[in-house]
């Protein structure tokens, strides 16, 4: 009989973020980068970001105790400079400016109130055909 469950780890649904503080991260998440929310409990959102979710929870925080810097999370774009003007216009820092990553890519990084690393990442601009 063919096992239908290969039990392997397929995709990623949810990526958890521990937060200080919730309302701000939603705050950044939803009217900085304008992402939606899915559910909503005390201490924690779950932000639709595409096919993956971002989970925000104050408990992880409080229960590590501290933000790691060995991560980020890249949300892909049609046009970096064109995100990356509009991201400076809402007051987003960026701690590095649009630049080439690979022939056809670009890039931009900054960090959410918490410190944990994002950045967008796709063509330099959008083209628009004639």
């Amino acid at each position: 009989m063919e096992n239908r469950h290969d039990n392997k780890v397929h995709t990623i649904s949810h990526i958890m973020l521990g937060v200080s503080n919730l309302a701000a991260s939603l705050e950044f998440y939803c009217q900085t980068l304008g992402l939606e929310v899915a559910f909503q409990s005390p201490g924690f959102a779950f932000v639709n970001a595409g096919s993956v979710t971002i989970g925000l929870s104050e408990p992880m925080l409080k229960a590590t105790g501290r933000v790691s810097d060995a991560s980020e999370i890249v949300f892909g774009v049609d046009g970096v400079e064109s995100v990356h003007a509009g991201l400076v216009d809402k007051g987003v820092a960026f701690t590095q400016e649009p630049r080439q990553v690979t022939p056809d890519q670009w890039a931009a990084n900054f960090d959410d109130p918490d410190g944990h690393h994002l950045s967008i990442f796709g063509p330099k601009d959008v083209v628009d055909n004639p």
